[in-house]
C-alpha cells in the first residue's frame, strides 16, 4: 500500500522532469544528482513522513543516495 501511495505522489514530480531540461525547473539550475535528490526529497517528504532516502543513478556504476538534511 506504502509503495502505490508513493507511486501516486511521485508521479507529478516524475511527469515534471522526465524529458525535460531539468536546469529550467526552479531549484535545478544545477542539476547534478545530488542536487536532484536534495530536490526530489525537498519535494516528497512532505507529503511522505515516511520517506527515508532518495537513490539517483546516473547509470549502472554510479549515482548518490540522500538521506536527507
Amino acid at each position: 500500500m506504502i509503495f502505490l501511495k508513493s507511486k501516486a505522489i511521485f508521479k507529478p514530480l516524475y511527469e515534471l522532469l522526465d524529458h525535460n531540461y531539468l536546469n529550467d525547473i526552479p531549484g535545478l539550475e544545477n542539476p547534478t544528482s545530488e542536487v536532484l535528490a536534495k530536490w526530489i526529497w525537498q519535494q516528497l517528504k512532505p507529503l511522505l513522513p515516511e520517506l527515508s532516502a532518495i537513490r539517483i543513478h546516473e547509470t549502472c556504476t554510479s549515482g548518490c543516495i540522500y538521506y536527507g538534511d
